[in-house]
């Protein structure tokens, strides 16, 4: 039964994060300590996946067009508005492709890697 309930709260911990994540303004430095470290490692595999051709492994590709995502500014709107419907003729728009929970997990994993 004490099982039963951890789960179940963990369960609906996760699903409030997500929520909270989707709906909260952009995380500032500070902020990004607080980002679940599972959201994080999502969004890590979702850049190695979808992202890292153009952007470089390490969120810098020197020598093409995409910038450094590590000094991507600290802006989650603008942020979420490229993801979806892409950059200037130059990135491609993921909006219909990644759901909105993998762009939350995108940013946890951007946001705890920026160097302003």
């Amino acid at each position: 039964m004490i099982r039963v309930t951890l789960i179940a709260a963990a369960t609906y911990f996760a699903a409030a994060m997500t929520v909270n994540a989707q709906t909260a303004p952009a995380a500032t430095p500070q902020q990004t300590a607080s980002i679940d470290p599972t959201q994080i490692d999502q969004g890590k595999g979702i850049f190695a996946h979808n992202c890292s051709h153009c952007h470089g492994p390490n969120m810098v590709n020197a020598g093409t067009i995409a910038p450094d995502l590590r000094a991507f500014p600290d802006d989650r709107e603008r942020f979420f508005t490229t993801v979806k419907q892409g950059k200037n003729g130059r990135m491609p728009p993921w909006g219909d492709i990644l759901e909105n929970d993998q762009i939350v997990s995108l940013w946890a994993y951007i946001s705890s890697r920026r160097n302003p």
